[in-house]
């Protein structure tokens, strides 16, 4: 019996479907890792060749680093980070479900429009929450 076993019904296949929908419909977007929040990949799409568990782990990190600020700037429970750099950015976020904690991470180039990727990352979180 692997981990995946474990997972709600549909949920791989619900993480695989949005995450190629997302990878598809948004330009300079060139990944997308749904990984749980220790830092297992579940699904991924590519426009590149990537790692998705090298990708996994870092947004595993980040999220735990995000999760710690939040916590001490006492903002209450975090929900995001972006990470902006010279060629284009990352967003990490969080997928709270009851049952297996999750995080979406997207990898974007200088092309994609930073408000319609957290805005549909945050589209796809509450779909993967159902």
């Amino acid at each position: 019996m692997s981990a995946n076993d474990l997972l709600p019904p549909g949920l791989l296949q619900s993480a695989n479907d949005l995450s190629a929908q997302f990878l598809r419909d948004i330009n300079g977007v060139n990944a997308v890792v749904v990984a749980t929040v220790d830092g297992f990949a579940l699904a991924s799409a590519f426009n590149r060749d990537n790692d998705a568990g090298r990708i996994a782990a870092m947004a595993s990190s980040i999220s735990a680093i995000g999760s710690v600020v939040a916590m001490e700037a006492g903002l209450g429970t975090y929900r995001s980070v972006t990470i902006n750099t010279e060629s284009g950015f990352v967003v990490v976020h969080a997928v709270p479900r009851r049952d297996v904690q999750l995080v979406i991470n997207v990898i974007a180039d200088g092309n994609a429009i930073l408000a319609q990727v957290v805005h549909r990352v945050g589209t796809v979180a509450r779909q993967l929450m159902v």
